[in-house]
């Protein structure tokens, strides 16, 4: 089986580096063919359910380029730390529910190696004017 191909970077980086077993992933957004599906802070008087899909789009770029580091035959065998940046409205608490996305995402791709120790973390932009931003380590 060949390597998961990595979303493409968007400046000067890779999208992962491997160092021994462990992967590193850059921050990825939800971009599909380079392209943001999402943009702008999470509103306020928006249901949370409406981030779902960037925040999965934007956790499977990120298991795709931690993957795409794999060798033949290798697989992840956990994911590490989850760290899931959020631009939302002031006055947003619930960064913690906007990576709970994230965090289901990669135990129903991965069962309980996808459970990882997680930061949700408050900003005031990201590129592009994403929403949110994800980066993850990873073991081989």
């Amino acid at each position: 089986m060949s390597p998961a191909a990595a979303p493409p970077s968007q400046g000067r980086y890779v999208p992962a580096r491997r160092h021994g077993r462990l992967i590193f992933t850059a921050g990825m957004t939800p971009r599909q063919n380079g392209v943001l599906t999402a943009i702008g802070p999470v509103a306020l008087s928006a249901p949370l359910d409406t981030y779902r899909d960037a925040v999965v789009l934007a956790c499977s770029n990120a298991l795709a380029a931690a993957r795409s580091v794999l060798a033949p035959g290798e697989h992840l065998s956990a994911v590490l730390s989850l760290t899931v940046y959020v631009t939302a409205e002031p006055g947003f608490v619930a960064h913690s529910q906007i990576a709970d996305f994230a965090s289901a995402y990669l135990a129903t791709e991965l069962g309980e190696a996808g459970v990882a120790s997680r930061a949700a973390i408050g900003v005031a932009s990201l590129p592009g004017n994403a929403p949110v931003e994800i980066q993850l380590i990873a073991s081989v």
